[in-house]
């Protein structure tokens, strides 16, 4: 939902060469050879945010986006609400990435110099295990990876936290929102408490959206978007939330929200997006939103606890 430019880092790493990176099974090993002991929940009114404030890819702003630092930094924050990105390798396995090129979020082009357009889809699993996720945003966070699904949602987990989990271009990926299912039940995502309180499922695709209602309807789900208020009623036999980017709603627009009811017979809901600076919390406060999607959480927070 946004794009950083690291222009700097992105410049002195070029210059720098490539990367010597691990195999694939060494990147397994690294991955498990994290910190296990687990994050206990924040005790700061964080915990208890209305609105909610999740931290986009993780702390965005402070760690590589959509990486094990950037949720652990979240965690580290107090923030126990994060989103994230999924997408589908060339040999099936889900990984945590938000555009469907490599380029701008790891050192894919100087691993792979020959495999343009470096699309997510056309490389396998253990080949993008080989990336550094992490030296484009600093180079101290040289050497993050780019996480499967299952690593991740096993990290979010051990952290405690609760997770906006988004399809992204499902379009692209026949079948992705059943395989993703299946991911969230093998890690224990889909038990009665973690649909109850702890995973919404969003996406810009209103089918993908609707695919995901029809094979887990009591799961919560997000439709990304602004429709029309006309619409609304459309949207509410499948979607819990409609959740807009923050400067194409109003005060009347959430609040025509939160007068249709959804699948689940309760109130649509709005997590708006993508929200970084303090004036801006707090005019969306201001409309009642229910959520707040931000690289800063904790401007966010600051802003809207006053």
């Amino acid at each position: 939902m946004y794009a950083r430019v690291a222009a700097a880092t992105t410049a002195a790493l070029l210059g720098a060469g490539a990367l010597v990176l691990p195999s694939a099974t060494a990147q397994a090993a690294d991955q498990k050879s994290a910190p296990t002991s687990a994050r206990t929940p924040a005790q700061t009114p964080a915990s208890y945010d209305r609105p909610l404030v999740v931290a986009h890819r993780g702390a965005s702003a402070y760690a590589p986006e959509n990486t094990f630092a950037a949720i652990d930094k979240a965690a580290d924050m107090g923030f126990r609400w994060v989103e994230n990105d999924v997408q589908r390798t060339k040999d099936g396995e889900l990984v945590i990435v938000h555009d469907d090129t490599l380029t701008r979020t790891t050192n894919v082009e100087q691993v792979f110099p020959g495999r343009a357009p470096w699309k997510v889809k056309d490389f396998t699993a253990a080949e993008i295990a080989r990336l550094d996720a992490g030296s484009w945003f600093s180079p101290k966070y040289a050497g993050q990876r780019v996480p499967t699904l299952k690593q991740y949602m096993n990290r979010v987990s051990r952290n405690h936290q609760s997770l906006v989990f988004e399809f992204k271009k499902p379009e692209l990926y026949p079948g992705i929102e059943k395989q993703g299912l299946a991911v969230l039940r093998k890690t224990g995502w889909l038990d009665k408490h973690h649909v109850k309180s702890k995973l919404v499922i969003q996406s810009f695709s209103a089918d993908s959206v609707k695919e995901v209602h029809k094979l887990r309807p009591d799961v919560k789900t997000g439709f990304l978007g602004t429709p029309a208020v006309a619409d609304l009623p459309k949207y509410a036999k499948f979607a819990d939330q409609i959740n807009s980017t923050h400067g194409s709603i109003s005060r009347e627009y959430v609040a025509a929200i939160h007068a249709t009811k959804g699948p689940h017979r309760k109130r649509l809901e709005i997590f708006t997006w993508t929200v970084n600076d303090a004036a801006t919390a707090r005019k969306v406060a201001g409309f009642r939103v229910d959520g707040i999607i931000t690289n800063t959480p904790d401007v966010v927070r600051k802003a809207i606890s006053g």
